[in-house]
């Protein structure tokens, strides 16, 4: 029996940070609006795309038709095979080093550029400054990964407004894909305001900045967003493809990875071994931190995602959920030497975050999770196994370790 406040097709509840509803028929907004898939003619959202696009398309072809953001990782195969391929853009591609690098993730980001044959630049931030923010922002805000998700967001606008290129194509939105913040058709795009309240967690780069810390200008500078004025002369927006194809990351990998190569690898915490391979931390330490703070964790969204494409049962989802929230994150010892930190006081901080509406403390380091898969049943025992298939490993069978790039020392 579906517990109250959960969505009765999905796993997701009504407390989601990114803000759902759940309508008279106990189905949740994200469902909702993933209805659209069926129903909207995407040949007539691919028409529109081309039109959108058109205006921005070099005329002498001497030089670069958009901006689009990739890594090791996520949507980038699909997202380059798009624009690329199919809308026949010349894309800059921009990257930002997220220091935790696994190997797979440099192996992935190094063959998109040979097989796609596309520009890149990357970014990489002093990580003596960047050690010391993950330091704040773990403390005030419980993320080890504001650093990355800042860089990621901001260095593609940065660059749009350093080169003049006003097109910055983007992938899925996350707000329409997992909770039904908008509809396909209204064509949101990407701003300064979403980037603040969900990928920055309320905490622009200015806001770290404090007489209590050691941060300072010199360590925050290159996460700024431009300035409004900045974006207006150069009319630079973006966009996002899910809006005019329909999105489907486990079909699009499988497809990346028989036509171009892409490679995945398995995690202790999901069961998707198609996603974020690039790094050591986001499945392992980030995940863990989301479940302290939310109750739930990136399984549960892969779940969601699944049964809503009909791939998995609700109670196959819940299964899955199950076996893999509470697994230990691995990779401890990497970002623990890393950033020179006991991982007895990274335990201590991390602790510090855990939200009481999801943890009770029965006694010292003792926590029970209440969180939202605890007012399910036990789910379906035969919830398979198979549906995603590793092609490698995170570390490509060498010594486990954060591989350099940039300026990766210390």
């Amino acid at each position: 029996m579906t517990a109250p406040n959960v969505c009765r097709r999905c796993l997701y509840h009504a407390s989601h940070p990114l803000g759902l509803t759940i309508d008279e028929e106990g189905i949740c907004s994200g469902c909702r609006v993933h209805e659209e898939k069926d129903r909207l003619d995407w040949e007539a959202r691919w028409r529109r795309l081309e039109e959108l696009v058109a205006p921005y398309r070099s005329r002498g072809g001497d030089t670069y038709d958009c901006i689009v953001p990739v890594s090791g990782a996520g949507d980038s195969y699909f997202l380059v095979h798009l624009v690329k391929e199919r809308l026949g853009l010349n894309p800059l591609l921009v990257s930002y080093n997220k220091y935790f690098n696994t190997p797979l993730g440099i192996r992935n980001l190094a063959n998109l550029r040979i097989r796609f044959n596309c520009d890149l630049i990357q970014q990489n931030v002093n990580p003596v400054s960047v050690k010391k923010i993950v330091r704040t922002t773990l403390r005030r805000l419980g993320s080890l990964y504001w650093p990355n998700l800042a860089g990621q967001t901001v260095f593609p606008v940065q660059t749009a407004v350093n080169y003049r290129i006003p097109l910055i194509i983007w992938g899925a939105h996350q707000g329409v894909e997992q909770v039904g913040m908008f509809s396909h058709e209204h064509e949101a795009e990407m701003t300064r305001r979403y980037r603040w309240d969900h990928d920055l967690m309320g905490a622009e780069a200015d806001d770290l900045l404090s007489i209590f810390d050691t941060l300072t200008e010199a360590d925050i500078w290159q996460y700024r967003y431009p300035a409004d004025a900045d974006l207006a002369e150069i009319g630079v927006r973006g966009i996002y493809l899910s809006n005019f194809v329909r999105w489907d990351p486990k079909a699009q990998h499988e497809q990346m990875m028989a036509t171009h190569d892409y490679r995945s690898a398995s995690f202790s915490r999901t069961f998707d071994c198609y996603d974020h391979v690039d790094c050591y931390n986001f499945m392992g330490l980030h995940d863990v931190l989301k479940l302290y703070k939310h109750g739930y964790s990136k399984v549960t969204d892969h779940a969601s995602r699944e049964i809503r494409h009909g791939r998995l049962t609700r109670d196959q989802a819940v299964a899955l959920v199950r076996r893999h929230e509470q697994a230990e994150p691995g990779h401890v010892d990497l970002f623990c030497d890393w950033l020179g930190i006991d991982p007895t006081g990274l335990a201590f901080m991390m602790n510090e975050h855990r939200n009481p509406a999801f943890w009770e403390e029965q006694a010292p380091g003792d926590w029970r999770f209440k969180g939202w898969s605890t007012q399910e049943g036990p789910g379906d025992p035969t919830a398979p196994t198979d549906l995603f298939r590793p092609t490698d490993q995170l570390n490509r069978g060498q010594a486990d370790r954060y591989i350099t790039v940039g300026k990766g020392y210390p």
